[in-house]
């Protein structure tokens, strides 16, 4: 086992674990789900089967991952933010095999609280803020606040809010990387 688990968590047979992962008290990792190296996953949580989580997705404590939802490399995903795998759910109709798949791409981040409606792909190093109500895919790099979530800003790769000038281009305050806006939306620049 080359991967931490505390003892309290729940790791069921045919779930594959990447070196280096960490998994915290009372958490279940559950048949059929991957995931990569260097993750961390907190207290009290759930990763149903078939899940996928790539490389150093950190998962924060009190968030179910259920079936149906990729999460990319170096995703975020905050305290208690929830995701939805069925649109019209009703506890007297089963509906299982019939789930909605959800993306989470590169380097997203899901606030405390927020809420993805299964579906709505999270564009790479987009930022949800925390308790927004996603409805609708995000776009990459956006910032997405609110229920409904609504792109009121673009962030860099380092989640810093970009300024754009009159010419459609941001810096990074961090690390210097250009950023173009265009009508289709945000895109880093060499």
């Amino acid at each position: 086992m080359d991967y931490f688990a505390h003892e309290t968590a729940v790791i069921d047979p045919g779930s594959e674990i990447g070196s280096g992962t960490k998994i915290w008290h009372f958490t279940h990792i559950m048949t059929g789900s991957v995931i990569g190296e260097s993750c961390n996953i907190g207290q009290n949580v759930v990763i149903s089967p078939k899940v996928v989580l790539g490389r150093n997705v950190k998962v924060q404590n009190n968030v179910s991952v259920y079936t149906g939802v990729v999460c990319e490399d170096d995703v975020f995903l905050g305290p208690s933010c929830v995701f939805t795998n069925v649109t019209n759910p009703r506890s007297a109709v089963v509906r299982r095999g019939y789930y909605v798949n959800t993306r989470v791409c590169q380097g997203a981040t899901i606030g405390a609280n927020a809420t993805i409606i299964c579906g709505n792909d999270i564009g790479k190093y987009s930022l949800v803020g925390a308790g927004a109500v996603v409805t609708k895919p995000v776009p990459p790099y956006a910032l997405v606040l609110g229920a409904p979530a609504r792109v009121v800003g673009w962030v860099s790769e380092y989640a810093h809010k970009l300024q754009f000038d009159e010419d459609g281009y941001a810096v990074c305050p961090e690390t210097g990387q250009g950023y173009r806006k265009t009508d289709e939306g945000v895109m880093r620049v060499l």
